[in-house]
């Protein structure tokens, strides 16, 4: 097993290289520049299109109900485990980085999803399949479709192998075991050298079911039953944060402090300052593109499916997920672990920096960090108790949950449509797949966390790269079509509000 994660790590850091990094962020700026800021001019724009009814006829789901169906798939275990993964192998500064990469992500969002829509495929029984494969094949052209064929093929690799099912039923499992067996004294099986516990086990088997019956329903209900977690389950994990966030409201500034300082290198932990500074943009910049999605072209998948005319204005709705996930959701996350370090007793701190002086070897799971700065937060306000630490840990069990479960079903749709694509349409060779993602969720608790999250990296970054290809590609028609639609709707009068 160490000589595959080695491997597995070797790949990582190529694909995950200064070279895609840069890639990424470049074509956030071209983006940036060609949309003439949107993320900055039109964004209260975008949070006001959210509630506002769908104006199209063709479409499988609500314009509302693919913002939710992508923010599934997004807010996910990234959001907890993902960025205490970042934070403890990459230092408080990779917050930091995972925020640029997030407002340059917001302005790639809106023109990924805007395509996919402009570029989709209707049939004559209102089924839709749309996403990077057919902006790639009608966008560039039927030379370019070999590109489009790699999206779709890394596509599905990332949700059955990577993001999509092992990463998310793993940090369910992991949430459990911390509230009802975290000494592992309850064990059922041993595979791999690892000890599974019967939490583990009943957690896991709970999950793929539950997964199994929504999943089979296709877009639609996945769509219903994501319109109703995601809007509860994002709002919650918040109200948590922003409450023990005000509550130790006096280390705020210095949390921010340490971020900015930690940013640009000005703290070396090992291999000097310009070591710590890439280590720091590397991670937040790979965890934030996890948790986000901006540029992987996942996303696209589920806008493309919104009943919508105006492939701009889905674009706008679309591009408000990066925001929320990111800017609200992550970084409550990355400043509850922060704060909780500086404010507590030391523990969660010298977890922090013990696992970072490793050079981002964890000697806890991401996940179990997360839990730990919530429970010294909520012990800074209410005093610490094993009521106050068992309360808090099934809350954030129950966010990390629902945030897991919903990415799976999310991950199942792209990863369908994306097999659709190469299967020519021909439906048997999903419900194969369909069946197999499922063995995969059920067997994710099973596998090594190092392991599962290495490859979920491998495949986010393979699925990056055709899709960055034809952004940059279409940049043009992106920056066309948003001047067209903004001379035509200057004001936000595109699409009836609900009554």
């Amino acid at each position: 097993m160490e000589v595959f994660e080695s491997i597995l790590n070797s790949i990582d850091n190529v694909v995950w290289g200064p070279a895609l990094i840069v890639l990424i962020l470049a074509t956030g700026i071209l983006l940036t520049w060609k949309t003439k800021g949107i993320q900055f001019k039109k964004l209260g724009r975008a949070l006001k299109s959210i509630m506002m009814k769908s104006s199209g006829e063709e479409g499988e789901v609500s314009s509302f109900g693919a913002l939710c169906t992508a923010l599934s798939a997004t807010i996910g275990t990234g959001n907890i485990v993902g960025v205490a993964t970042a934070v403890a192998s990459g230092g408080p500064g990779a917050l930091f980085w995972m925020w640029v990469a997030a407002f340059l992500g917001i302005a790639t969002k809106y023109a990924e999803c805007m395509l996919a829509v402009n570029y989709r495929e209707v049939s004559a029984d209102g089924h839709v399949l749309g996403g990077p494969f057919l902006t790639i094949e009608k966008g560039m052209g039927k030379k370019w479709k070999w590109l489009a064929v790699c999206f779709a093929v890394f596509a599905a690799m990332a949700g059955l192998l990577g993001i999509g099912t092992m990463t998310q039923i793993n940090g369910i499992t992991n949430a459990v075991q911390g509230v009802f067996d975290p000494g592992k004294a309850n064990v059922a099986v041993t595979i791999f050298g690892n000890d599974v516990t019967w939490s583990v086990v009943i957690a896991g088997a709970i999950v793929t079911l539950c997964a199994a019956l929504v999943i089979i329903g296709g877009i639609k209900r996945i769509s219903r039953v994501a319109t109703f977690i995601v809007p509860f389950m994002a709002a919650l994990y918040l109200v948590i944060g922003i409450f023990v966030i005000l509550f130790n409201l006096s280390s705020v500034t210095a949390a921010f402090q340490e971020i900015f300082r930690d940013a640009f290198g000005a703290r070396a932990i090992s291999g000097g300052i310009v070591g710590t500074l890439i280590i720091s943009m590397q991670k937040g910049i790979a965890r934030g593109i996890f948790s986000n999605e901006a540029g992987l072209g996942s996303a696209p998948i589920a806008a493309s499916a919104a009943k919508v005319e105006e492939p701009v204005a889905q674009g706008l709705v679309s591009m408000t997920g990066t925001f929320i996930d990111t800017i609200l959701v992550c970084t409550i996350t990355g400043l509850a672990i922060i704060i909780a370090g500086m404010s507590g007793d030391g523990e969660v701190w010298g977890k922090i920096w013990g696992a970072t002086a490793e050079c981002g070897k964890l000697s806890i799971s991401g996940g179990d960090l997360s839990t730990a700065a919530f429970v010294q937060l909520f012990q800074n306000v209410f005093g610490s108790s094993a009521s106050i630490e068992m309360f808090v840990r099934v809350l954030i069990m129950i966010c990390l949950a629902f945030f897991a479960f919903t990415t799976i079903l999310g991950w199942d749709y792209y990863a369908e449509r994306s097999l659709e694509y190469l299967a020519g349409g021909r439906m048997k060779f999903v419900m194969v797949y369909r069946v197999l993602y499922i063995f995969a969720v059920f067997a994710g608790p099973y596998l090594s966390l190092n392991a599962v999250w290495t490859i979920a990296d491998i495949t986010n970054g393979l699925m990056a790269i055709p899709n960055i290809i034809s952004l940059i590609a279409l940049s043009g028609v992106v920056a066309k079509m948003t001047e067209d639609y903004f001379n035509k709707y200057p004001k936000l009068d595109a699409i009836e509000p609900i009554n």
